[in-house]
């Protein structure tokens, strides 16, 4: 993903009140309600993130905000007592508008226990209106598996997983660095299965040494267990992680395409819908809360490491809390877990909003554009021009949609619409 350098000022909001109130945000919702370089029409629907930073093992290839549990335990409590806080302190940012979707993910969050996952659905929803429909997702390691634990899961309000498998081949898992094998594997999709009505697999491919027969067994096996939504990720080996200090062996690009290939034939013939660069579903399985994302909707995190979008009448604000657990919950004590806060310019609106939205493959409206960015089309009419000469992109008055050349060099396409 190519960065992007925040702009704007830096606005903090104070400390949470014994009472849930927050001190000294006032000030720092009016700046955000007065007038600014854009003007939005109406708000976009609204996600909460909430991020679990502890896992068992951190794996060679994570660039995730995941930190190895040690002495075989976190601080579970402290953590929700903090969630709890920074919820409250993030309220007058976010008054009067629900919650259409959850995503509570790490880390490795089915390391909760059940107790624990209830107090946090508690806190959430004595805090927040939620939608009556919600899709309250959480992710899970099948090395995590404990069906009773799982089931109180499904009480407490989740109603759709996100299981990380990542393969079903045991010499796959251990060079991936998983805690789980592919009995285990097994056996967490069945008490999914049990459990849940709506899931995902999440499965990689490209993998040290991997064969385009192996990874076609993995997608077939995964497809034998009739999950309504399959997430398939090409292996990268990310800055900063142990697999980019000590690269592994993995297929060329010629290999990586074959398997992509194969992985658009089989899922298709399975009837799964490609509806996004990594997403496959079943109709009506898409994954709402990621959706919101790529549409450039609204969404608050909060824990450790979290990233905020918010959207006001007249401007597009962009938070941070601080990435490491210690210091997370050192500043929630202290009044406030925000590290960053930066409005996103009138500038970068078009790119951030093409970057998210040209993931998808049935496009946008183009109204829809206008309605999250507060700007017109023409704010990007060269970029738009280029990418459709090129043969990247389609567009008539009523959709925009990368072609399937498009998709095939998306990043190319993406980096058209960055702002000079």
């Amino acid at each position: 993903m190519i960065p992007i350098k925040p702009v704007g000022g830096n606005i903090k909001a104070g400390p949470a009140s014994s009472a849930g109130t927050v001190i000294g945000a006032a000030d720092a919702v009016t700046a955000f309600l007065k007038p600014g370089t854009i003007t939005l029409p109406a708000l976009p629907p609204l996600s909460l993130y909430v991020h679990i930073p502890w896992c068992v093992r951190k794996c060679p290839y994570c660039d995730f905000n995941s930190h190895e549990v040690k002495g075989g335990s976190f601080p579970e409590a402290e953590y929700l007592d903090a969630l709890r806080a920074d919820l409250e302190s993030a309220l007058p940012l976010i008054w009067g508008r629900k919650i259409y979707t959850i995503f509570i993910g790490g880390g490795t969050p089915s390391l909760l226990s059940a107790a624990g996952l209830d107090r946090l659905m508690s806190d959430i929803r004595s805090l927040l209106p939620l939608d009556g429909r919600a899709e309250i997702t959480m992710e899970a390691n099948p090395g995590t598996f404990e069906a009773e634990k799982f089931k109180s899961y499904r009480a407490s309000g989740v109603n759709r997983l996100s299981i990380g498998i990542q393969s079903f081949n045991a010499r796959h898992l251990q060079a991936l660095g998983r805690i789980h094998d592919d009995n285990e594997a097994h056996r967490a999709v069945e008490i999914a299965h049990a459990n849940f009505d709506n899931f995902n697999l999440d499965l990689m491919y490209a993998l040290p040494s991997q064969t385009l027969a192996e990874a076609q067994q993995d997608v077939a096996t995964a497809i034998s267990m009739k999950p309504p939504h399959l997430s398939l990720y090409h292996l990268t080996l990310e800055p900063n992680t142990y697999f980019a200090k000590y690269p592994p062996t993995v297929p060329d690009d010629d290999a990586s395409a074959e398997m992509q290939d194969m992985i658009e034939a089989a899922t298709a013939a399975a009837g799964y819908g490609h509806y996004e660069v990594s997403a496959y579903a079943k109709k009506g399985r898409q994954a709402r809360h990621n959706i919101n994302y790529w549409q450039f909707g609204d969404y608050l995190g909060i824990g450790a490491g979290a990233h905020s979008k918010l959207s006001f009448p007249h401007r597009v604000i962009r938070q941070m809390r601080y990435k490491q657990p210690k210091a997370y919950l050192e500043n929630m004590g202290q009044g406030g877990a925000i590290q960053e806060e930066n409005e996103i310019g009138r500038g970068e609106l078009g790119f951030e909003f093409m970057l998210n939205a040209l993931r998808l493959y049935q496009g946008f409206e183009p109204n829809q554009f206008a309605e999250r960015t507060g700007l017109t089309l023409n704010a990007i009419e060269k970029p738009l021009n280029l990418a459709e000469s090129k043969g990247l992109l389609y567009r008539d008055h009523q959709l925009i949609k990368p072609t399937a050349l498009g998709m095939r060099f998306l990043n190319d396409l993406q980096q058209m619409f960055l702002a000079e």
